[in-house]
Formats: structure tokens, C-alpha cells, sequence
């Protein structure tokens, strides 16, 4: 079986984590980290890179480590690999999970008590058999074994940012409260907008950070303090997700807002730019290094209030976080190409939502007025198929005489607001579609989706999704990879071929803003815009709240550099409805 692209990027990355075990050079295990973490996200499966000669045009994917997922590819084994797995233990890949645990900690715990397993860490620690090894002691045991609690109780799975951005927000803004706080911001991969997030990053600009720190460290919700210092500080809350804090002089906002936001490529290229320049940078300045700093020993540091000064004196325009991963946007910053990205406020209407007729908590006309109370100016109600039994799937009559009550409310409304009537076709495992298609033309739009059968081989399920693709009914495939991050993998598709049919056939695709879902994903999204293939961002509500998730979607969007003309919801009533009726799929 070959191994997919999720399988070769584990694999990477665990190479990283055992050559800075062995104390390999930082730039060679953090190039197979990078990598990792690319391939990871792809939009395309990596044969089809080798296929067609583009391999080394990813981002991280050199000669050296192309050779290797050729490779992987061919042989389902990488030679390189076997031979570091013979030489450190795998199970120390376990212990670098607890938190404060690196790689010479996970070195240490081995060469001097031969300890590989997180099992016998635990049992060390409790024996007290830690304390005398080089930096630890009996306080360093104790926290040790709260870390290792804390990973059984909560794992260290990356924290969803559905879920982690209202903790994080939470603080920021009690933080934004205290006397003595003149800014502050969301950093780290929380700002960058990534659909999963390791902890969560704030900076706060202020003159006196001392009771700030305080205020961080004895706020309701810590479940423990990891550190307490004069400018950082960090905890664990009770959610599992670990915060870190920041203080620092308002004179270094930009360069520090900048660095804290990351992501480290990102950071690495800028770093490189600032040399050619003459300078060096980090969280706090641009200093002169080489021969200005000789000619000028006295010289000044630059310091920035702003990301844009500090961007305008590298000679690029400013990049918004969701674009920082080093795909290209700092050249194109240079060359001040940079797209215009979609907005909240580009939004004109939501194309999916459910009600109390299938599984939704609101009923019709509930669920309609909260759209319009958030200043929608259209909707579909987007019920679930007949074959969704355990969604309360709406039969042809219910579905029929849902629209009757629809068109009633949308006349009710008047020309400012318009209530459309869809449906949620459940993409069946044999490839048809859940309701006929004379039932389909009587829809004002049709969202096509996968829900049963999602193990089934990539030629199965890439075969349902290209039927849906070319029926001249379906005007959106709903969470195309049907995934459930942490929780359900995407499905095992040909992408290529969906993306070329959804191209062909100018149906649009989905980001699913529920941030369970964040599907299509940022690449994704990105690779359909390129192709031309229309996208919608939808909440896929089911109850009141849900139709807040928006701004996830919005997010995810922004991160594949997906601009308002892409975007069909983004359109006017007008336009959308000249979309609808233009669309003539060419099959």
C-alpha cells in the first residue's frame, strides 16, 4: 500500500526529532521539520508531484530530501530512517511529548539512566532518581510528573482554534483591563490563523510588566504555572492548552508583534533580507552588523511601533500573518503583488445552514431571522437528504413542502433580505445522489456532500465525488474532504481529478467554517482559487451561535490567499443569482 502524503510527513518529522536527539546540526534536522510540516498539508498527492517533475518546487522539498520520498514512494521504507531507528530509541519520541521535555532532556534521561520509555521516566522521577542529573532537582521532578499528568490527562494533540481562540481572547482581553497596558495582540499561530494550535502566544506592551505578570499567573482558569518571570510568563489552563505572555516596551511592538507571530520561515527569509541590508533582527530591533557596525560602532538600533514600519524598511509592503508560512509572500511583498485578501465584511450570504427539519436547534423561521439579524443579505436553508436517517433527512414531501414555507418567508421579507431553499444531498456510497433529479431541478441550489462510507478506496470515493461534480444539479460540494480534524481523517481522494472536474464543470467547493471541519483546507483553497474553481465560505450552522463561525472560515480562506472574487457568497444578491443562472456545466 503506499504510503500517503500524512504518513512520509510523520516520518520527517520524526527523523527531525531524532537527529536533534544525536545533536545533529540545527539547519538539517530543522530542514526535515519544515518539511514535515509541509507535506504534511499538500493539496496534491506526492506521486503526482514526482509525476510531473515539480517535487522540488514545494516549498522545504530539496534534492536530498526529494530523493528520500521518491524513495518512501517506490519502497514504502526509507533506508535513512531504518538506520536512525536502530541507532535511538523511537519511544524517546514519546517522551519529547511532555511538555518542558526537549531533546536533550530525552538525550539526557537516556545516556545517563537509560531511560526510553515515557513509563520509565515516570517511574524514575517518582523514585526520585531525576534530581541528581545535570540541571534537574527535586523541583524539577515534581514538575516533571505534573507534565506527565497532564499529557495522559489531556494529550498533546494540537488544540483545535475553534476551541483555542475564545480561551486565549479570554485572557487577552482581562490582560487589556489591567492599569498600565498600552496595546495588545493574539501571536503565534493563533494570529497566523492555523486550524490547529500548539499553545497560545500574547504580547502586551507596557511600562510595567511586574503586575501584569501577576494578574497572568493568578487568573481563574490556571491550572498550573510553568514560568514566572520578569517580561515572560507561562501557564497551563485548565483546558490543557498552554499561554504564554509577553511584556515589552511599546518602542518594540513591530519587531516583536513580527517575530512572536512567526511562522520561524517565515521569520528565517526575513532574517536573511535584513543581512543583505546590513543588519540583524530579532524580537526587539534592527542592529547593524558586519562592516557598518565596524565603520559605525555607536550606530543606532531601528526600532519599530509597527509590523508596517518594520516591513516598509525591508523594502516590502506589509503581509498579513495568514500568509506568513514562506510560500511566497515575501516576494511577492518585494514586488508589492501581494493579493487583496477576502474579508468578514466581504461576505454577503451563507449557503448552508440546517433547521429543526432535519438536525438543526432552530426552527425555520428561528434560524432565518438570526441570519438576517447578523446582516446576511441572502440565505439558503440547506436541510439534510432523505437517507440521513439519523439526521432526520427530509423526504421529497417534507422537502417540498419546507420550500412552500420558505417561499413564504422570503416574500415576507421583501427585496432587502432573501430566504433561498436548498437541500444537503448526501453524496450515497454507490455514487448516486439522495434525491432524483427532477427533484433536484425544483431546488434554487443544491449542496452535494459526503457523509457514510468514508473508508472506502480512493477510486470509490473519488469516483462519488466527480458524480456529483457532473450532475447539472449540484452547485456546491459540501466539507469536500468530509474531515473532522483531531477526530476523522479527510478522505483518501484524487484531488487532481476533483479539482479538474470541479474546473471543468464550474461547480464550487466548500470552506466549511464549522472549525471542526476548516474544509477545504488552506491549501486546498488556495490551489481551487489558482485553478479558477469557485469557492464559498458557509457556516454550516445548526443552531443560533454556529452563524458566528464565519470569521474560521474567513480565516482559512485568507490563508490560501483566496480573494472576494473567488468567493461566489461574496457577491452580491444580484451576482450570485447571475452566477446561478449562467452556470451551464459543460459535461
Amino acid at each position: 500500500m503506499m504510503l500517503s502524503n500524512r504518513d512520509i510527513a510523520q516520518i520527517f518529522c520524526n527523523i527531525a526529532d531524532m537527529l536533534e536527539i544525536q545533536g545533529e546540526n540545527k539547519f538539517k534536522f530543522l530542514s526535515y521539520r519544515r518539511a514535515g510540516e509541509t507535506l504534511a498539508e499538500l493539496p496534491r498527492s506526492l506521486q503526482a508531484y514526482v509525476d510531473d517533475g515539480t517535487l522540488e518546487d514545494i516549498p522545504g522539498v530539496g534534492k536530498a530530501i526529494g530523493e528520500k520520498i521518491r524513495e518512501l514512494l517506490a519502497t514504502g521504507k526509507l533506508d535513512f530512517y531504518e538506520q536512525l531507528r536502530a541507532q535511538v530509541p523511537e519511544t524517546l519520541l514519546d517522551i519529547m511529548r511532555v511538555n518542558g521535555v526537549g531533546a536533550k532532556k530525552a538525550k539526557l534521561f537516556w545516556e545517563q539512566l537509560g531511560i526510553t520509555t515515557l513509563a520509565e521516566l515516570e517511574a524514575a522521577a517518582r523514585d526520585g532518581k531525576l534530581r541528581a542529573l545535570a540541571g534537574m532537582g527535586e523541583k524539577s521532578e515534581q514538575k516533571l510528573l505534573t507534565a506527565i499528568a497532564a499529557l495522559a490527562q489531556h494529550g498533546d494533540t494540537r488544540m483545535p482554534i475553534g476551541k483555542a481562540k475564545p480561551i486565549v481572547e479570554r485572557i487577552l482581553a482581562h490582560l487589556l483591563t489591567l492599569e498600565g497596558v498600552q496595546e495588545g495582540a493574539l501571536a503565534g499561530s493563533l494570529r497566523r490563523g492555523r486550524a490547529t494550535i500548539g499553545d497560545g502566544d500574547i504580547l502586551i506592551a507596557s511600562d510595567a510588566p511586574a503586575p501584569i505578570m501577576h494578574a497572568f499567573v493568578t487568573m481563574d482558569g490556571v491550572a498550573r504555572v510553568l514560568a514566572h518571570g520578569d517580561t515572560k510568563s507561562s501557564i497551563e489552563h485548565v483546558s490543557g492548552l498552554q499561554v504564554d505572555l509577553r511584556v515589552l516596551p511599546r518602542a518594540h511592538w513591530g519587531t516583536a508583534l513580527q517575530y512572536f507571530t512567526g511562522s520561524k520561515a517565515h521569520n528565517v527569509k526575513l532574517r536573511q533580507l535584513a543581512l543583505e541590508r546590513g543588519y540583524s533582527l530579532n524580537e526587539s530591533a534592527l542592529s547593524p552588523v558586519g562592516a557598518d557596525k565596524a565603520m559605525l560602532p555607536d550606530a543606532p538600533k531601528h526600532t519599530f511601533d509597527s509590523e508596517e514600519a518594520l516591513y516598509h524598511f525591508l523594502g516590502l509592503a506589509w503581509i498579513p500573518p495568514e500568509l506568513r508560512e514562506d510560500e511566497g509572500e515575501i516576494e511577492q511583498a518585494r514586488a508589492h503583488t501581494l493579493p487583496k485578501l477576502i474579508t468578514r465584511a466581504d461576505i454577503q450570504g451563507d449557503l448552508h445552514m440546517h433547521t429543526t427539519w432535519s438536525d438543526g436547534k432552530l426552527s425555520l423561521r428561528e434560524m432565518v431571522a438570526e441570519a438576517h439579524q447578523r446582516g446576511h443579505r441572502y440565505i439558503v436553508i440547506t436541510d439534510h437528504s432523505q437517507s440521513a436517517t439519523i439526521a432526520n433527512g427530509l423526504s421529497v414531501e417534507r422537502l417540498l413542502a419546507q420550500q412552500a414555507q420558505v417561499r413564504q418567508l422570503n416574500a415576507a421579507y421583501g427585496d432587502s433580505f432573501h430566504v433561498l431553499h436548498g437541500a444537503e444531498v448526501d453524496i450515497k456510497a454507490d455514487g448516486t445522489l439522495d434525491y432524483p433529479d427532477e427533484v433536484l431541478a425544483q431546488l434554487d441550489f443544491v449542496v452535494a456532500s459526503l457523509h457514510v462510507a468514508l473508508t472506502q478506496s480512493r477510486a470509490q470515493i473519488t469516483q462519488r465525488l466527480l458524480n456529483a461534480l457532473q450532475n447539472p444539479h449540484v452547485d456546491l460540494i459540501g466539507h469536500p474532504s468530509a474531515r473532522y480534524i483531531n477526530e476523522r481523517p479527510p478522505v483518501d481522494a484524487d484531488w487532481d481529478a476533483v479539482f479538474a472536474m470541479a474546473q471543468r464543470t464550474g461547480t464550487a467547493l466548500e470552506i466549511n467554517s464549522n472549525p471542526r471541519r476548516l474544509d477545504l483546507d488552506a491549501p486546498y483553497a488556495r490551489r481551487a482559487a489558482a485553478l479558477g474553481i469557485p469557492l464559498a465560505i458557509n457556516t454550516d450552522a445548526h443552531d443560533a451561535h454556529m452563524l458566528d463561525l464565519m470569521d474560521y472560515g474567513v480565516i482559512t480562506a485568507r490563508r490560501g490567499w483566496v480573494t472576494a472574487e473567488h468567493v461566489i457568497n461574496a457577491r452580491s444578491f444580484e451576482r450570485f443569482m447571475a452566477w446561478l443562472a449562467a452556470r451551464q456545466p459543460a459535461v
